[in-house]
């Protein structure tokens, strides 16, 4: 699948407050074609360049809010799991009402964190993609400057997120019997319609290992492969998802 349609089939299974947040390949695209055919290249290179920084000042913006966003949910749901642990006994039945409640939380959050992953991901890829394009037809020599200029952006930088994630698995590991964690999410990809978080998770881990496969066109601006486990949780997600996600 070309990355255009990858990207805007993508954009139409992720959170709807995400949506317009991604990169507006199409325009570019568009651009790049009238570019190549212009006579005024410099002005048009000028506009492009002018379109492209605006992107990535998009993409910095909504990185960073969420970012914060994390931070701050991630420190709620230890200050949470504290209370559950150190404050006056609970019966079992509200100690367990509580945890659940904890317990999902904890994979809704992880969700969506992968979903900022993914993000940065498929926002680097278009931006290094449209790039190739650019130099291919006119002739210019933009890509190599601009993805070293991007490599040191805000939304490409998600060691920060990556952690959060780690951790939360490591939460849950600790806290919950993988088989209950495991079967929960098994149940919500089976029941799950519209835009639940773990349906949006699991379409974007399969568009990361999409767009990060090894192929005979990788380069040094390419992202390194991403291998996932075949499991039976993405298994019967794939198969029960209301539409493909991949």
């Amino acid at each position: 699948m070309k990355f255009g349609k990858r990207l805007k089939q993508h954009v139409q299974e992720t959170l709807p407050g995400w949506r317009d947040m991604y990169l507006n390949y199409k325009d570019l695209k568009k651009l790049v074609r009238l570019i190549s055919s212009s006579l005024e290249y410099g002005k048009s290179e000028d506009e492009f360049v002018y379109l492209l920084n605006n992107e990535i000042e998009k993409f910095n913006m909504f990185f960073m809010e969420q970012e914060e966003d994390f931070i701050i949910r991630h420190k709620e749901l230890q200050q949470r799991i504290k209370r559950v642990n150190t404050s006056e006994p609970l019966s079992e039945g509200e100690c367990e009402e509580e945890m659940a409640k904890i317990r999902k939380d904890i994979v809704d959050f992880h969700g969506e964190m992968v979903l900022l992953i993914n993000y940065s991901n498929i926002n680097y890829t278009g931006m290094a993609k449209i790039l190739k394009k650019y130099d291919k037809r006119t002739g210019g020599l933009l890509r190599l400057p601009f993805i070293q200029k991007v490599l040191e952006q805000p939304f490409f930088t998600t060691e920060l997120i990556s952690k959060l994630v780690k951790e939360c698995e490591t939460i849950i590991d600790e806290l919950f019997p993988t088989v209950v964690v495991a079967g929960e999410m098994n149940e919500a990809a089976i029941t799950m319609v519209g835009e639940g978080i773990f349906r949006n998770t699991i379409a974007a881990l399969m568009t990361m290992k999409e767009i990060r496969k090894g192929s005979s066109t990788q380069s040094h601006f390419s992202l390194p492969a991403l291998n996932l486990p075949d499991t039976e949780l993405i298994r019967s997600c794939q198969l029960n998802a209301p539409i493909s996600i991949i």
